[in-house]
């Protein structure tokens, strides 16, 4: 099989990463495909099964991993399970097209270890933790506890930063689509279809 790149994007929750990947999967000259996460998690309000996330039981999710069908997975929290199936890669490079994560710090991590030459992993870093807070906060999808854990999170993950190959600092949400656009372009190289 002919293998594209995978481009991993990486930040605390409420970075702006999933922003930035939208942007990117928008633009045709790059050749990318979203890489549909699993979740043990429910479903949040507009969420579809096979587009945002593959929803699964937690007994499922861990029958997965005694198959080794992840590229990588994690328990984020007690019980709330994500990773990436190994057949969506496939899926994706069948098709000739790159694959683009919105991921996980840890998974994004896995995945450029495991992909070290086909991997471009950004780390998306909000302007401070405070920031990252009120944006959390302005979402209005999480309880208060969720958010406290986000943030508690958020102060471990910034710490990674420095592992990925290139850091955005998202202050202002237009530089960094462009930033964004600019190096996976030059990441990707010229697309043949």
């Amino acid at each position: 099989m002919n293998k594209g790149k995978l481009i991993v994007f990486s930040a605390p929750s409420g970075s702006g990463k999933t922003t930035i990947v939208r942007h990117l999967l928008g633009q045709p000259d790059l050749n990318l495909e979203f890489s549909v996460s699993a979740a043990t998690r429910e479903p949040r309000e507009g969420e579809v099964s096979g587009k945002d996330y593959y929803f699964m039981p937690l007994k499922e999710f861990k029958q997965h991993i005694k198959n080794e069908d992840f590229v990588e997975w994690e328990e984020v929290y007690r019980d709330n399970f994500y990773g990436t199936l190994k057949s969506e890669v496939e899926r994706i490079w069948a098709k000739g097209k790159n694959v683009i994560f919105d991921i996980d710090v840890a998974g994004g991590l896995r995945i450029k270890k495991k992909f070290p030459g086909e991997t471009l992993a950004v780390f998306v870093k909000p302007p401070s933790i405070d920031e990252l807070k009120i944006r959390l906060k302005k979402r209005s999808t999480e309880s208060d506890d969720k958010i406290n854990m986000r943030i508690a999170k958020a102060s471990v993950e910034m710490a990674t930063a420095p592992q990925f190959d290139t850091i955005i600092k998202n202050y202002d949400l237009e530089i960094a689509k462009d930033e964004a656009y600019k190096l996976v372009k030059a990441f990707v190289g010229p697309q043949i279809r």
